[in-house]
């Protein structure tokens, strides 16, 4: 039982996709894609972060398939994806871009959400004209656009040379993170979720994080150690909203404050009391929340006022 993938039971169990396809990125890799919900309704694309699958959207997934189109897929290297060569934000902009142009019609437009590096995702992507194309509007989640092991707090240490090396040998280590035990549950707990988090919420992300292979880890840790995009931010030309959790210690508020001012259309930066770096699983009803009132104002809104508009 240790080395589940994922929960079986409960709020944070993967539900069965309706139907499942995969998906070749530009450089052939096939990247595991689960589509839920009607085939006609309203899109939403769904990117996971670092160490995670598509197990991690399972209450947005629960909660939303009934009354939208939910395309979620595996980061290459996680989940079903097999890894690649390929390990940086280009390849990562390419899997958003196959994603999208194989799962959206033409001219439909989705509500795009990422979670850490499923928000880095979306912003190394802004500029591609596949994602201009479908993007309506997005939500970027617990993330961060630079510096994030410079301002990471996981190691509770003053800010400066010293906390920076240590904490990239940390979150850069080759160690396997073995079987799922009360002792792996409180330091993920610690590392990654808000003191107050519920031990069903832990013991979910806990079955995620560790059935994540340690090369395919600590392969894109260094991506994520090096990363510099905060030129994209002026690329993402929707309305975006901003979700962390005062107590992320991975990628605190520091970013999202950082994120919210220089996007150019931000619509909001919500700020958690308490919640950590898994917001989506900390806080399901709040980010599903605002993924459904970003469909509501920039997808649903719009395709009801085309004939309206062709019509006068």
């Amino acid at each position: 039982m240790s080395r589940l993938t994922h929960v079986v039971s409960g709020p944070y169990a993967p539900p069965v996709a309706a139907r499942e396809l995969t998906v070749r990125s530009a450089d052939g890799t096939p990247l595991h894609v689960e589509v839920h919900g009607p085939e006609q309704a309203p899109a939403v694309v769904l990117a996971h972060g670092w160490t995670c699958s598509t197990a991690f959207w399972a209450a947005q997934i629960h909660e939303l398939a009934a009354d939208h189109r939910v395309i979620a897929y595996d980061q290459r290297g996680h989940g079903r994806t097999p890894a690649s060569p390929a390990c940086g934000t280009e390849a990562l902009a390419d899997d958003l871009e196959a994603v999208l142009d194989a799962t959206l019609g033409p001219g439909e437009r989705a509500v795009i959400a990422g979670h850490s590096m499923g928000g880095m995702t979306v912003l190394a992507a802004a500029g591609r004209p596949v994602f201009r194309a479908h993007a309506a509007a997005v939500l970027l989640c617990s993330t961060g656009s630079s510096r994030l092991v410079a301002e990471s707090t996981v190691l509770p240490l003053r800010p400066g040379r010293v906390r920076t090396w240590l904490t990239r040998r940390v979150l850069g280590s080759r160690a396997p993170l073995g079987p799922v035990t009360p002792l792996a549950r409180r330091i993920l707990k610690y590392a990654t979720m808000g003191p107050a988090a519920d031990p069903h919420m832990v013991e979910a992300c806990a079955r995620i994080v560790h059935a994540c292979p340690r090369t395919v880890r600590h392969a894109w840790s260094g991506v994520l150690d090096g990363l510099d995009l905060d030129h994209a931010l002026r690329e993402v030309r929707v309305p975006a909203e901003v979700v962390v959790g005062t107590a992320d210690r991975l990628t605190p508020p520091v970013h999202a404050r950082s994120l919210a001012a220089a996007l150019p259309q931000c619509t909001g930066l919500t700020e958690l009391t308490g919640i950590g770096h898994m917001t989506p699983v900390e806080a399901p009803g709040p980010v599903t929340g605002k993924i459904r009132d970003l469909v509501s104002t920039h997808v649903t809104a719009h395709t009801h006022a085309e004939p309206a508009e062709e019509s006068a």
